[in-house]
């Protein structure tokens, strides 16, 4: 007997989906995207109206000729690709290649109900979804296709790429990179008090207002005034204060929570989100454990809502949920089809399924299953207590929240540090100084985008979607263009260089406003307010204009840097180019001279800041077989020498303590007075006098500072 045949992407989404069905139905997958433009030419008809040319992707004939052969023995085709537009393009390439009339179906979780429901509801292709797609694709090849081998002439390596979206990513991480660069630090100290209300004997801290001595000497003057001063209790406030929960997981938050509190990528998060949304085998039965994970939607359908207070009363008592339920606002141009991020089933708990989960599949579950419970419980409660004081002309703040109800923080595993109570203080009270703690800061710049910042700052600026973030960050890693540094992005130096050109050449196509103006476009191509040609008639207009004004020869010099080295065969000036392995040195009055020679970077030459006692010369760092010393940086003129110094006193003799390496490489400190005085340690040693023992120095070790002679330990404060 002929069977519905229902068609899903995914090999696993189709084991689980068979799972649920009775012998009538047959899933097959499509094992992802089946047809696109072909590689080796820009397979976009630009004067038919901008017509693509899809093919069979390589590798997939044999699924397509298994898809024609069951399709045409099923009574019905049901297509229920991913519910995106991604998933709305390959529903109509297999309706395509299939030649049949299909139904279609949207699964947003895949467990039982989820699919007998969505089955009993069928509907048809949305186009407006393809055409929004289909539009995406053929921006991202004209750009693409047409830009790439401006960069292979540039830089004659045939491997790079331009990306309409990806360049825009590129150059947010290249900006950022600058502004750390020439990012100049600014000093200033903290001043800290420690009060005792006289009565009860409660000690606090308060901290300095207003002031900021910029240097040591300014603070010390301001340390020694303050002690001379009455400490009065300006004003004093008790109040109470909440902390509501956070809104469900989409996409976006999704991909920053696991790469800052997991240290997993955007992609590896998607993929292995993507396995708990497709199915799992849990006790021998394929569940999906979360809806569908690329959503920009908070949404949350209202019996799930209802089910969430009722699990949370249960587990956590009454006082755990809120009086109404917690409904948070969507953000314009979301796509509210989809719900948030959340389980398919409360009775499935981490710890339930744990034993069945892979490590990386257990952490994403049980970040997914806390966010979304926790939306549903009551606000953390806290109560306040804020103090003014005044010393003279001098005010200083004493701050403090203690938590009076955890709320949806217990639920969401969430622990907070609370720091010194601040008494029950009076106006006009006269407190007791205990102490005077100088502290100096720096200022310092925005930090590198991690992953997961990276994603709420494309998610911000409104450039891709959520099927978009991973890959964007991914495509310009496997480029080289970026590389991961203790989980920052950081630029390579060919990164860079095509930023640099790009941006010169193409300012206003790899712009952020353009981009955001672009995929807001594309989301009124899906709802209908304009027409996908006129879009792209639009922006191939101004596209290619910048593409005639490109000129190789001038984006290859715009990356040329004139040296100080000096051609040893014309004497003009060496260049810096570019070539087909790299950059190297080429003389500059090319082409009558033609030397070359590789670029050899010499080191970066850290100075002492102290002049040769010999010859008058800067002191300069280097390196040799036994470690670090300071030499004149006239050597070989000047062979003066001594050890690096510490600038921390010998507490023993009092003279210096410098750096030393044991015949095994291993650096330590010593007294620069060996063998005289003996003294030494293996961590670097720090000017502060022991709380404990009044020894004169402390090492540090790790995050905390350790006593040499009597072993008292203190947390590293600057």
């Amino acid at each position: 007997m002929p069977k519905n045949l229902i068609i899903v992407e995914s090999p696993t989404k189709a084991r689980t989906i068979k799972r649920y069905l009775n012998k009538e139905y047959e899933v097959a997958s499509s094992r992802g995207h089946i047809l696109d433009l072909p590689q080796n030419k820009l397979g976009v008809d630009i004067e038919k109206d901008f017509e693509p040319s899809y093919i069979p992707i390589k590798g997939k004939e044999k699924v397509i000729k298994e898809l024609k052969q069951i399709s045409g023995k099923a009574k019905r085709i049901i297509l229920a690709t991913d519910p995106d537009r991604e998933g709305e393009a390959i529903a109509y390439h297999i309706q395509n290649i299939i030649e049949r009339n299909t139904e279609r179906v949207l699964f947003y979780e895949i467990t039982e109900k989820g699919v007998t429901q969505a089955l009993r509801n069928p509907g048809g292709i949305d186009m407006s979804k393809v055409d929004a797609q289909i539009a995406r694709r053929i921006l991202d090849r004209l750009v693409g296709y047409t830009v790439s081998p401006l960069l292979w002439k540039v830089f004659k390596k045939p491997a790079l790429s331009a990306g309409r979206v990806q360049s825009v990513a590129l150059r947010l991480i290249c900006e950022k990179e600058k502004e750390i660069r020439s990012f100049v630090p600014q000093e200033y100290w903290n001043i800290t008090v420690g009060l005792q209300k006289k009565e009860t004997k409660e000690e606090f801290d308060a901290k300095l207002l207003e002031i900021k001595p910029k240097t040591e000497e300014e603070a010390v003057e301001v340390v020694d005034d303050i002690s001379t001063k009455k400490f009065v209790v300006e004003n004093f406030k008790e109040g109470k204060k909440l902390k509501h929960p956070k809104p469900p997981y989409i996409t976006s938050t999704l991909q920053q929570d696991a790469s800052a509190n997991l240290n997993m990528g955007a992609a590896h998060t998607m993929k292995v989100a993507q396995a708990l949304f497709e199915g799992v085998d849990v006790g021998g039965k394929a569940i999906g454990l979360i809806t569908y994970m690329r959503t920009d939607s908070v949404r949350i359908a209202d019996e799930k809502i209802k089910e969430a207070r009722r699990f949370i009363k249960n587990t956590y008592g009454e006082e755990f949920i809120p009086q109404k339920p917690n409904i948070y606002r969507e953000k314009k141009g979301t796509q509210g089809a989809h719900e948030a991020i959340r389980p398919t089933s409360l009775e499935l708990p981490p710890s339930k399924v744990k034993q069945y989960l892979t490590y990386d599949q257990c952490r994403v579950y049980d970040i997914i299953w806390k966010r979304f419970l926790s939306s549903q419980s009551a606000s953390a409660k806290y109560n306040t207590r804020k103090a003014v004081i005044k010393a003279g002309e001098y005010k200083f703040e004493a701050v403090s929240e203690m938590l009076e109800f955890p709320g949806f923080l217990l639920i969401a595993g969430v622990k907070e540090k609370e720091g010194k109570k601040v008494p029950e203080l009076k106006k006009g009270e006269i407190l007791h100084l205990v102490s005077v703690k100088k502290e100096q800061e720096f200022t310092n710049p925005k930090p590198r985008y991690t992953e997961g910042s990276m994603v709420k700052e494309l998610e911000a600026k409104g450039i891709g979607r959520p099927s978009t973030y991973a890959p964007i960050i991914s495509t310009i890693i496997q480029r080289g263009y970026v590389e991961k540094d203790k989980g920052k992005l950081v630029p390579t130096e060919l990164g860079e260089m095509v930023n640099s050109v790009l941006i010169k050449n193409f300012s206003k196509l790899f712009a952020v406003k353009f981009t955001k103006e672009m995929e807001e476009q594309l989301d009124r191509v899906e709802a209908r307010d304009i027409e996908k040609k006129e879009l792209l008639s639009k922006f191939y207009e101004k596209f290619s204009e910048s593409i005639g004004r490109f000129d190789t020869r001038e984006a290859r010099q715009s990356l040329e840097e004139v040296t100080d080295e000096i051609c040893e065969k014309c004497g003009k000036p060496m260049v810096v180019k570019i070539g087909r392995y790299g950059r190297f040195l080429a003389c500059s009055g090319y082409p009558e001279c033609k030397n070359t020679r590789p670029l050899n970077k010499a080191p970066e030459v850290e100075k002492v800041g102290e002049k040769c006692p010999l010859c008058g010369r800067e002191l300069v760092i280097k390196n040799a077989r036994y470690g670090r010393f300071v030499a004149c940086s006239g050597y070989p003129d000047c062979d003066f020498t001594k050890p690096v110094s510490t600038g921390v006193k010998c507490p023993e003799c009092g003279d210096e303590i410098v750096e030393r390496r044991t015949k095994r490489g291993k650096t330590f400190y010593g007294c620069k007075n060996y063998p005289q005085c003996k003294f030494s340690i293996w961590n670097s040693p720090i000017q502060i006098t022991c709380p404990k023992c009044g020894y004169s120095i402390m090492e540090k070790k790790g995050k905390f500072l350790v006593c040499p002679k009597c072993g008292a330990k203190e947390p590293v404060s600057v």
